[in-house]
């Protein structure tokens, strides 16, 4: 079972109750939420907020293949996924990502989470502009797609 979204934050928020709802079955004994939000220092700067950008039809593609791939890669096949991403602007504090997961185990719980989290941050679409006290901003450097040799 999976669910996957982007929203665009002019419009709506991130919000941790719908992933509850989603996931919430007597079938499973554990579940793990994971919320990114945006925070106020990084690399040495003050962060005010963050503009998120997406293409959004290969988010959604990557999120899909991610769950799809863990029943191989993790053998975890019965399992409740809930991913949304924001798209726009943030302030800090604010949700930028919430994956939720359910399953019978918690060690498959927080296994299948942590995997889909670092598979998100290597393969999907998404990039970061940091907005920062000085009226400067900069878009991040991404995760190469392709990890080099040493």
């Amino acid at each position: 079972m999976l669910h996957t979204k982007i929203i665009n934050s002019k419009d709506n928020k991130l919000s941790i109750s719908k992933a509850e709802n989603f996931i919430a079955s007597s079938e499973y004994g554990a579940s793990i939420f994971f919320t990114g939000t945006v925070r106020i220092q990084n690399n040495n700067q003050i962060v005010t907020g963050i503009t998120y950008d997406s293409h959004d039809e290969m988010v959604i593609k990557s999120f899909k293949e991610i769950y799809n791939e863990t029943e191989h890669n993790l053998n975890i096949k019965d399992k409740a996924v809930f991913i949304e991403h924001a798209k726009g602007y943030l302030n800090i504090g604010e949700i930028s990502i919430i994956i939720a997961v359910a399953c019978k185990h918690r060690d498959e719980a927080y296994i299948l989470s942590r995997y889909i989290i670092e598979e998100i941050k290597k393969r999907s679409p998404i990039w970061k502009k940091e907005h920062y006290n000085n009226n400067e901003s900069a878009w991040l450097k991404g995760n190469p797609i392709i990890h080099e040799k040493n």
